[in-house]
């Protein structure tokens, strides 16, 4: 679609979007010089570790030279740094680059905060995964923000038990279930995985495998799609495995949870590349046991992945030097030396191809130590990234997939039902809001 469309999209009340909230922003400290005339000093909200020891290197290198220089300013991430976005714009205050997280793109590109790129980022697409790039535009041909880290999917398995019970790493999610009840025949006590509705992210990303596209556009209206077949599929596989006692229906990342992967009671986890880090606390006692593996595939001739979690490097429209900070947020996320120091001092996995097989991660997380070619697969994994389709109100589509999955996985009802509720709440909020919504 046309890059005005989404700006045509009627724009959200930044008050009803997410709050309003006071605070007291900051923009760019020269918003009324040129944009490439004498030296630039730009404004970064970012939530990355160590992203100012990132920063410092292009304010000694290649900032120096071009007279750009940046100050992180450091933000909490997910909806409260979007309310701060927000609310600054409002007052035309905004910070010149924010880091967003891929599904905040359309809430803050419908209100008009992020500038499109597209003429300032000649040739940075070929450097980055079809379906990651594409969360970056939206589907239109403007470049609203330059990818940063991505998240894509892969299974996690316990290699020793696995052996022990005399399992096979599955490869389609049809031998994904027969697995699970193998285990529940061979060792009673012990679950394959759970099915979790504390993260929202996990089944959204199981979703975009499937080939799911939760908003899409029709003209200038919006068109949820989060009950299409696609989903309901995901949906009806997970709650079936749930209702029949296949695996179990308990949340993840809380203190039983982490007992069960500490003791082999729960020997296999669907998750994302930074799995390893979430391993290492919630199961320290099997450090060097697990495997990774492709997620498994909905069909034997598929090879796709989703993705669970992500961010971007976006430039305000109330910066005065957007070209001066699309430079910085393509060096940020494309330099060779910016890339290895995001990955060494932020701990993140570049969504750019080249550092995902960098000598940043030339060996494997020290957790998996027993697979030393863990990031060649996991840069294998990631080019199979499926797209997405993000809309204006994920946070009230993640908020019901809480309250409605919570409740039919701790209840074993219809993961159908839920689904559908998720849909319901997300169509109302738009029309709420002021959105014409196609039905």
């Amino acid at each position: 679609m046309p890059h005005t469309k989404l700006r045509r999209l009627v724009t959200i009340s930044v008050a009803v979007t997410l709050g309003a909230t006071a605070l007291a922003a900051c923009g760019s400290s020269d918003d009324d010089s040129e944009a490439d005339s004498g030296p630039v000093s730009l404004t970064y909200w970012s939530w990355t570790p160590g992203m100012d020891k990132v920063v410092g290197l292009w304010n000694d290198g290649q900032g120096k030279k071009d007279q750009i220089k940046v100050t992180v300013k450091k933000q909490a991430s997910g909806d409260t740094l979007v309310t701060k976005i927000l609310t600054a714009h409002k007052a035309k205050k905004a910070p010149d680059l924010v880091q967003a997280e891929y599904q905040a793109l359309p809430t803050l590109v419908s209100n008009d905060a992020l500038a499109d790129l597209a003429d300032d980022v000649d040739g940075v697409k070929d450097k980055f995964a079809e379906g990651v790039w594409q969360q970056t535009t939206l589907g239109s041909d403007a470049v609203y923000a330059i990818p940063q880290d991505s998240g894509p999917m892969m299974f996690y398995y316990r290699e020793d038990l696995f052996k022990k019970y005399g399992l096979e790493v599955p490869t389609t999610w049809a031998e994904f279930a027969e697995t699970a009840r193998a285990l529940k025949k061979k060792a009673p006590g012990t679950d394959l995985t759970t099915f979790s509705a504390n993260d929202s992210g996990l089944f959204a990303g199981l979703a975009q495998q499937a080939g799911a596209k939760w908003w899409t556009t029709e003209g200038d209206k919006w068109k949820v799609g989060i009950d299409d077949a696609a989903s309901r599929k995901v949906a009806d596989f997970w709650g079936g495995l749930v209702e029949e006692g296949a695996i179990d229906n308990q949340p993840m990342y809380t203190p039983a949870w982490n007992k069960a992967l500490n003791t082999g009671k729960q020997i296999a986890w669907v998750s994302a590349v930074w799995a390893p880090g979430t391993l290492t606390t919630a199961a320290p006692d099997t450090k060097g046991k697990w495997a990774m593996a492709p997620l498994p595939q909905w069909s034997a001739s598929d090879d796709v992945t989703g993705s669970w979690g992500g961010s971007s490097t976006a430039v305000t429209t109330d910066s005065a030097h957007k070209s001066a900070a699309a430079k910085f947020a393509t060096w940020l996320n494309t330099d060779p030396e910016a890339l290895t120091a995001l990955a060494k001092e932020g701990g993140i996995y570049p969504a750019a191809t080249t550092a995902q097989t960098s000598d940043a991660f030339a060996e494997p997380p020290a957790y998996f130590s027993n697979q030393p070619d863990f990031y060649t697969r996991a840069a294998d994994i990631a080019k199979t990234t499926a797209p997405s389709a993000w809309g204006p109100n994920v946070n009230v589509a993640y908020t019901t997939f809480n309250d409605a999955f919570g409740k039919a996985a701790k209840n074993k009802s219809d993961f159908g039902a839920a689904l559908a509720q998720m849909q319901d709440d997300t169509v109302a909020d738009l029309k709420k809001q002021g959105f014409e919504v196609a039905e």
